[in-house]
């Protein structure tokens, strides 16, 4: 089956109603050999493209995984972007913020770690934590110092999603292009995977008793995640719901909107002019010389 990206792009302008967005699609591949070949193709293709971001250092890409817990980002990360340079490739993963980060705007501690053109920036969670976890906890905000005339709980979410979407833009307008991934796990294949963690001692280590406390919000952050992708989907920074109860599909679809996105940039390695030319024509000379020395 050919992986449409626009079949999970979020549609500018839509109310997201996630009980319409489905969890699980059929595969598009048939079989485990199936789905590492093409995922090892579009890695190779992927490795390549980063090659040329890097070289033309016209463009930045970043790229948001949000999800519930055990919906497979890190996975997914790990998987998708095996073949990319580390040099040209920066992974971040924002959980509870310091005391120094609370002292500044909920935008200030990820701003920081935005990727350099000619790079390729990863964030694992991100400022959208202060629109998802901070709205199902909202007294999360009371440690954020934010003046009393100014913590309106019925203004702020609407306010920081236009913070969200203006800082978005204006990343779009000076070449960083960004891609949203909503990884859309069911609540039941969630529960399979924390008894995976637990019956297998080597996943030990994925759960805690947090976890499990979270869970129990479910109802809370689909509305979260609703209201959040129908604010902050645009044009210059859109959605995609990946179904996520297939690990390796949604590894495949991850991937190819990636590539897509890549591809839509048109990039080209940069044209050597006359100077530079002539100016290799004569490196190349000496090193010539020096071999007929030898």
């Amino acid at each position: 089956m050919k992986i449409k990206t626009k079949d999970y792009r979020v549609r500018e302008g839509d109310k997201v109603k996630l009980k319409k967005w489905p969890t699980l699609v059929k595969p598009a591949y048939k079989s485990k050999e199936e789905y590492k070949e093409l995922l090892e193709e579009q890695v190779e293709e992927l490795s390549d493209l980063q090659r040329l971001l890097y070289a033309s250092n016209r463009y930045a890409v970043l790229l948001i995984f949000q999800a519930m817990d055990a919906a497979g980002k890190d996975g997914a990360i790990r998987n998708v972007m095996s073949g990319i340079n580390p040099q040209g490739c920066q992974v971040f993963s924002f959980k509870h913020p310091s005391a120094t980060e609370l002292e500044h705007d909920f935008l200030w501690r990820t701003t920081q770690s935005l990727p350099e053109r000619g790079r390729i920036g990863i964030f694992n969670r991100s400022y959208y934590e202060e629109v998802l976890i901070v709205r199902v906890h909202p007294e999360i905000l009371l440690s954020q110092n934010i003046p009393n005339g100014l913590l309106n709980k019925k203004r702020i979410w609407k306010e920081r999603y236009r913070s969200i979407v203006d800082q978005e833009n204006h990343l779009h307008r000076n070449g960083t292009r960004i891609i949203k991934f909503f990884l859309h796990l069911s609540e039941e294949e969630q529960r399979k995977r924390f008894l995976d963690r637990i019956d297998e001692p080597d996943k030990n280590w994925k759960f805690s008793l947090a976890d499990i406390k979270e869970r129990k919000f479910w109802k809370q952050y689909m509305k979260a995640y609703e209201e959040c992708l129908s604010a902050t989907n645009t044009r210059n920074a859109p959605w995609y719901v990946v179904p996520a109860d297939d690990k390796e599909n949604a590894r495949l679809i991850v991937s190819k909107i990636i590539l897509d996105t890549f591809k839509s940039l048109k990039m080209s390695y940069p044209e050597t002019d006359e100077k530079r030319r002539q100016e290799l024509l004569s490196i190349r000379q000496q090193l010539m010389a020096e071999g007929e020395d030898d």
